[in-house]
């Protein structure tokens, strides 16, 4: 199993940056997916980027140009560059990975939760 620990999060004003991390401890065996999601307040969560183990990234259209996705495969993390934020990125940012299971399976970890708050 997994532990998904985020930090990076904060207040910062528009057209700021933000850089989110997430570490995950415990078995790395296996681990496929990690990425970023996030959920606003009244929202439903939404994917932010995602990079696979083999480095495929996939990024939200919204944020594409100003945020981009990092993996460190060795390390077992993930990092969220957020440059240019708008008020629109407001939002609970999650980290998440992927794990295959003994069974060939796959399980999704999730941790707490950063927050971010863009705001004059």
């Amino acid at each position: 199993q997994l532990q998904l620990v985020e930090s990076g999060g904060g207040l910062v004003q528009p057209g700021g940056s933000l850089r989110l991390s997430c570490v995950a401890h415990g078995s790395s065996w296996k681990i496929n997916t990690m990425g970023w999601y996030r959920q606003a307040s009244g929202a439903e969560r939404e994917m932010v980027a995602t990079v696979s183990s083999g480095g495929r990234i996939q990024i939200q259209n919204t944020v594409k140009g100003r945020f981009t996705i990092s993996r460190d495969n060795v390390k077992n993390t993930i990092s969220l560059q957020m440059n240019d934020l708008k008020l629109e990125d407001t939002a609970l940012y999650f980290c998440l990975a992927s794990q295959m299971t003994m069974n060939l399976g796959e399980n999704e970890y999730w941790g707490q939760g950063t927050q971010v708050t863009v705001a004059s």
